[in-house]
């Protein structure tokens, strides 16, 4: 197009005249010139504090500082401590034109603060870009997020990804509520039941900071036990934050809240609300607009204002433990909140981890607990069926169900629906010989065979049908299931009990809750819906299989879960029974039957400071090729008492399969080593494997390794 407006050379018309002519007065009559964003060659800098340190969204460890940035004038107002900017990042030393440094690409980051001078002695690079006026890192979530980072040998900039939701502008622009005034004390109401919960209440209400662990009764009370303590927390006009495993729990207790308190006194933080709408929620709380906070994992960064309560429900459950780097756990997380913010602490759940344990048995928390009476008489009854028990009984070598399990069915049935849990899903997970009971594999990999429908046999690993089977230790050619799978479980019971309807819960569909009528309700563990009236009764089947797995948490695990489903079912004076089928004399197994877990849980920490175990002991976990391996432990400086057991090999990813978090990829072989130090000496461990893992990156060199404090599976 020619400068005078008109056609070009090539005879086509160009925009009519006046248009332009528009264009160009409205870039003429714009207050601010528009400045280039990459360099701002040639402008001004801030007249105060023209320096801004900046913490770029590397997130390499040899990168886990602060890098200083020029202010431009126009960019002053808006280039406040917290807010996202975009900078240029990895330009050269050399190159440098009118004093500014140029180059490198564009990458975002947080404004940490405004200063005078700068420790840099060279030109600055200029500030590209504020993304957003918004402050949304402040002074406390930034402590927080560097005592995580420090406590889990992780770089800043990745917590912050999990600290910090991604930006919505829209959610930006809308306006948060006026905050509400403080709601009254409530009153005591289902804390009565324990022993000393009035007077927790009574110190949340007055200011106080109590420390506790709450060992809850069964029963749906638990949700709004959690609301009364939100509530006597925001009638001390602080703010109050709780975090659950999932969103059905968050669910539960965001009723419990709106029943309690009313609406716009608490923010729900889930995954399931959408991120416009969750940042929205998060800035409100941001913003003082919502001095309380329920939420799944990532809510345990939620910054709230004047904190007085972090709590946490079943922090047992796998759901807590973040798998984006560091890793941290939520507990552990509001360990931290709780001693930097000087507030009160509530861990609670129907079972009792070790972790817990230790917090009692340590003197820094007190136990919340009910008497023994009042545990009879909210409990269910619980009855075992062993293997001497199977063995007598003759239904259970045909049938799915021992002879008491199927009584108990039946005598459910006429009042209410009966809860079946199942440690597996699927139809038949697991075969073995009927004859000798040796496991069925496949005889070109050796890999475990499946029967995912009803006839045919498929290897687990190399995914190849197997229609001869036949066992090499003995010869039979029948099968049986080890472990039978919550489908196929549903079906025998349906073809049994053909007048009652049959619901499944599992990974592939999750019930929230079931009515009060008779039905079979067949769940794996951590999915089982909540009953309206309470379940009549419930079947735990395949105990074995839960204790028989190789790790530490396995007991502790097993008993958490049979608790949260027996937790489901009416108390024994209403009925309520519950038979599980694992070995009587197993200490797990007693401990669900006399409805003990903080028992169970103190003998565990007790054998575990014994043998050197967490959490008695803090442990690191190294993985990589075993070349990797070596190498890193021998660039290691660790404390003098750190002792390293293994390195052991790691089980391989079979092809096909999907990789789980901290597994080797298809094909390779690693090995993992454990590095443990005894108490008072996790912060050096954790301050020299990141030493060692950032001088790793920053040479570029070998293969990668995987570093995880507090791993939850040791093996």
């Amino acid at each position: 197009m020619s400068s005078d407006n008109g056609p070009g050379d090539g005879g086509a018309e160009g925009p009519p005249p006046e248009q332009l002519a528009l264009i160009r007065e409205s870039v003429r009559g714009a207050d601010v010139p528009r400045a280039r964003p990459r360099t701002w060659r040639g402008a001004a800098l801030a007249k105060e504090r023209p320096v801004a340190r900046v913490l770029v969204d590397k997130g390499v460890l040899h990168l886990d500082r602060y890098f200083d940035y020029a202010v431009p004038e126009e960019l002053d107002a808006d280039a406040q401590p917290g807010v996202r900017v975009r900078v240029r990042f990895g330009a050269g030393r050399h190159r440098v034109r009118d004093g500014r440094r140029e180059g490198g690409g564009l990458i975002d980051g947080y404004l940490i603060e405004r200063r005078d001078e700068s420790d840099y002695s060279g030109p600055l690079a200029a500030l590209a870009q504020v993304v957003s006026p918004e402050p949304v890192l402040g002074e406390e979530l930034l402590g927080l997020a560097r005592a995580v980072a420090d406590r889990y040998a992780g770089s800043l900039a990745d917590v912050l990804q999990l600290a910090v939701p991604p930006r919505s502008a829209r959610a930006e622009k809308r306006a948060s509520p006026e905050p509400l005034p403080a709601p009254p004390v409530p009153d005591a109401g289902t804390w009565a039941r324990y022993e000393h919960g009035p007077a927790f209440l009574d110190a949340l209400a007055s200011g106080g900071s109590p420390r506790a662990v709450w060992n809850a009764l069964p029963g749906p009370e638990w949700s709004e036990e959690i609301a009364r303590a939100v509530a006597a927390t925001l009638a001390s006009g602080r703010g109050a934050l709780v975090v659950v495993p999932d969103g059905r729990t968050a669910a539960r207790v965001d009723a419990a809240l709106t029943g309690l308190l009313g609406k716009g006194r608490h923010a729900l933080l889930t995954a399931d609300a959408g991120p416009e709408k969750r940042y929205a929620q998060w800035l409100a709380v941001r913003r003082g607009s919502v001095r309380a906070v329920v939420g799944t994992r990532a809510a345990m960064f939620a910054p709230v204002r004047d904190l007085g309560l972090v709590a946490i429900w079943d922090d047992g459950d796998d759901s807590h433990s973040e798998q984006h780097a560091p890793q941290p756990h939520a507990r552990d997380v509001l360990l931290l909140r709780a001693s930097l913010d000087k507030c009160a602490f509530l861990v609670g759940s129907w079972s009792c981890t070790v972790e817990a344990a230790q917090l009692v048995e340590s003197g820094w928390a007190r136990p919340l607990t009910a008497g023994r009476d009042q545990v009879r008489r909210t409990a269910p009854l619980v009855r075992t069926v062993g293997d001497t028990d199977l063995a007598r009984d003759e239904a259970a070598r045909a049938a799915r169900l021992p002879s008491l399990a199927w009584q108990a069915v039946r005598e459910g049935l006429k009042s209410g629906p009966v809860l079946v849990q199942v440690p597996r899903r699927g139809y038949v997970p697991r075969l073995a010989c009927a004859q000798c009971r040796a496991p069925a594999r496949c005889a070109h990999c050796a890999g475990p065979l499946q029967a995912q429908d009803a006839g045919a046999l498929r290897c687990e690993w190399c995914g190849r049908q197997e229609h001869s089977w036949h066992c090499p230790e003995c010869g039979g050619f029948r099968l049986r299931a080890q472990v039978v799978g919550a489908r196929r479980t549903a079906e025998e019971l349906g073809r049994a009990f053909p007048a009652v309807p049959v619901r499944t819960s599992g990974r592939e569909h999750v019930l929230d809750t079931v009515p009060d009528a008779p039905a079979l309700v067949v769940s794996t563990p951590g999915a089982e819906p909540v009953a309206e009236g309470g379940y009549s009764a419930a079947l735990l089947l395949d105990g074995w299989a839960m204790l028989g797995r190789p790790d530490l948490r396995s007991g502790e695990d097993a008993l958490r879960r049979w608790i949260g489903a027996a937790a489901l079912v009416r108390p024994q004076g209403d009925g309520g029974a519950v038979v599980v089928v694992a070995e009587p004399t197993l200490r797990p197994v007693q401990a669900l039957v006399r409805w003990d877990p903080v028992g169970f849980a103190v003998r565990e920490l007790a054998e575990r400071a014994e043998l050197g175990f967490p959490p008695v002991s803090r442990m690191a976990a190294v993985s990589g090729t075993p070349e990797a391996v070596a190498e890193f432990l021998a660039a290691v400086e660790s404390p003098p008492d750190a002792e390293v057991l293994g390195p052991v090999p790691l089980p391989p990813t079979l092809p096909g399969r999907p990789r789980r978090p901290g597994a080797p990829p298809p094909g390779e072989q690693w090995e993992r080593a454990l590095i443990r130090v005894p108490p008072g000496s996790g912060s050096a461990l954790a301050a020299a494997l990141k030493t060692a893992q950032a001088a790793r990156m920053a040479r570029g060199s070998g293969e990668p390794v995987r570093v995880r404090i507090d791993p939850p599976d040791i093996g």
